[in-house]
């Protein structure tokens, strides 16, 4: 069992996909892990699945939009285990489509949920991570931060901020405070689900044909939090070989 038994990690997005990954193996490698989503039917099956093989979980209902939620979700984790080692800001939607559809109503939505909710998470968890002397945040970018591509223009750019979020974050919190951001390329989720443009969702079929697991992210995530301490990994791409 590696260093990262019995710290205590928060996992936003953990109903699914790479947030769901990440937990299991957190929890199987011996994490306290907390889950956050808004599909708390799914978290309660992932936390019974997680205890039965011996785990740690507990999960609360999070809308990482919410500041005062994700507030509670943060508080619920350190009264409950007295720290926070880690805050995994996951929670992502990627509803693509042309700037011309002008479809403002999911611009807005992915600029609440990608980069005001890993702001939540970090209002929420570094006041206590500065207090207790000690913390990592991981932010989950996406291949869409180094890069733009047709349809994709609003969630490259909310992607872009996330990375830029956790670099100005990374400068300033000083050696005892680790931040990484972990950009994954295409992978298996159910965030193309939420495309309800025609086109995208054409060129998203195609594209996830090379899809890599969850699992390879979460492994990822693993890397970076069971570093020594004086070892930070600030930033990971992982994406299929040969793209």
């Amino acid at each position: 069992m590696s260093n990262i038994a019995e710290k205590v990690v928060i996992i936003t997005g953990a109903s699914s996909g790479i947030g769901e990954a990440t937990s299991r193996l957190l929890a199987e490698s011996g994490a306290h892990v907390i889950l956050g989503a808004r599909r708390t039917e799914r978290l309660e099956v992932i936390t019974s699945d997680i205890r039965s093989e011996g785990g740690s979980s507990e999960y609360r209902a999070v809308d990482v939009t919410k500041r005062e939620q994700v507030e509670e979700l943060v508080n619920y984790a350190k009264n409950t285990f007295g720290k926070v080692d880690v805050i995994v800001n996951n929670a992502g939607v990627m509803p693509l489509s042309k700037l011309e559809a002008l479809k403002t109503d999911e611009w807005d939505r992915m600029i609440d949920v990608n980069i005001r909710g890993v702001l939540h998470g970090i209002a929420a968890g570094l006041p206590i991570m500065k207090k207790q002397g000690f913390g990592q945040f991981i932010n989950i970018s996406s291949i869409g931060g180094h890069e733009v591509t047709p349809t994709a223009a609003v969630y490259c750019a909310t992607k872009f901020a996330v990375r830029a979020i956790s670099e100005g974050l990374r400068m300033e919190v000083g050696k005892h405070i680790r931040v990484t951001t972990v950009s994954p390329g295409v992978t298996q989720s159910e965030l193309a689900d939420s495309i309800s443009d025609e086109e995208a969702i054409e060129f998203m079929k195609e594209y996830r044909k090379t899809a890599i697991s969850p699992d390879s992210i979460a492994r990822t995530i693993l890397f970076a939090i069971e570093q020594p301490e004086d070892v930070a990994v600030n930033e990971i791409i992982v994406r299929p070989t040969g793209t």
